[in-house]
């Protein structure tokens, strides 16, 4: 039977007997987690595993948020702290080769850490292009404000994750950097015209449009669906996304249980998949939201199949890495910073 075309997650550190037997019944493509289900290496070892188990699937894909600075799901004391995207934009604007070889190390280093608990997808690079006056939710996530700067560098933390074995996920497809609230409690709205995003919030998207996988961005964009965010847009995913940026990979939601949506969880869920998303995800672990997605998500067919499994044969065997020689060359690169 197919999996399902939604990514989910759960409520606490072990997989309970009510969320086993949803996944067996519901076959959801893929596992995210968060902080709440974080303790040890040893328990999220366990508990991928204990996911992968119950999906049947060896290589399901197990997502989390480790992007460095505040969006961090693993830290201390069990693992590193790693620099925000701005620390690299910083970098780069001193010696732009330096920024990129900090961008590659920051993410060679995660993904080794992803890769000892089978951890597969990271949401990382970021390629939002922040404005003066924005919220702040993405704030020093981002890695500059210049489109060419921030696809090189997010360019660079791909590679740096490829290299570790770990898949990437661009987000926030096609900008949040301009967004006027944060789209966890109420839906932004952006009223640049068309043609100055395509000049920056778009292009700075475009040179990554080969990447396997991407999330949506919950914003309105007024120029182009004064109605409907990039999420529930078929107009924003067929003309944008799909079109002006030529994203050809498979295309997830951001989490569908955001305030920044509007009706029931159902309603949402039906609404990304009409729009042209590939891919549904859930993130809170409410175990009756989780129940409303997949009463709602097709089975993975046609074109969201191909590219879920396009997706998940990109992924390749990790590189070997010195992680003391690398993260001493990215602390002595970022001094730079420090003392320019």
């Amino acid at each position: 039977m197919a999996n399902r075309a939604f990514i989910t997650g759960i409520s606490g550190l072990t997989l309970n007997d009510a969320e086993r037997e949803f996944i067996r019944a519901e076959r959801p493509w893929g596992f995210i987690l968060f902080k709440r289900n974080i303790e040890s290496p040893a328990q999220v070892s366990t508990l991928v595993a204990e996911l992968k188990a119950a999906a049947g699937m060896a290589d399901a894909p197990v997502l989390i948020d480790q992007e460095g600075g505040r969006v961090a799901r693993l830290g201390p004391p069990h693992w590193p702290v790693y620099p925000p995207g701005a620390s690299f934009g910083a970098l780069y604007d001193i010696d732009p080769k330096l920024g990129l070889a900090a961008a590659r190390l920051s993410s060679r280093l995660i993904a080794a850490d992803l890769a000892d608990l089978g951890i597969t997808v990271d949401c990382l690079p970021l390629a939002d292009v922040p404005v003066s006056g924005a919220d702040a939710v993405i704030g020093n996530r981002a890695y500059g404000t210049e489109p060419g700067k921030v696809a090189a560098i997010a360019r660079a933390v791909t590679e740096g994750l490829e290299q570790g074995g770990v898949l990437p996920v661009l987000k926030h497809i096609p900008g949040h950097g301009r967004a006027n609230a944060d789209s966890h409690f109420r839906l932004p709205t952006v009223d640049t015209a068309r043609i100055e995003l395509e000049r920056t919030d778009f292009a700075a998207f475009q040179p990554l449009a080969d990447l396997p996988m991407a999330m949506t961005a919950h914003v309105v964009f007024s120029a182009l669906d004064p109605a409907q965010p990039a999420t529930t847009s078929a107009t924003i995913i067929e003309q944008v996304i799909r079109g002006r940026i030529g994203f050809e990979g498979l295309l997830m939601s951001d989490d569908v249980s955001m305030n920044a949506l509007a009706g029931s969880i159902a309603e949402r869920t039906a609404a990304i998949v009409s729009a042209g998303c590939d891919m549904v995800l859930h993130c809170n672990g409410n175990f009756d939201e989780m129940r409303e997605v997949a009463r709602e998500t097709p089975e993975l067919a046609g074109k969201a199949l191909e590219r879920a499994n396009r997706a998940l044969a990109a992924r390749r065997q990790p590189q070997p890495v010195d992680r003391q020689a690398a993260r001493a060359e990215l602390d002595a690169l970022l001094d730079r910073v420090g003392t320019a």
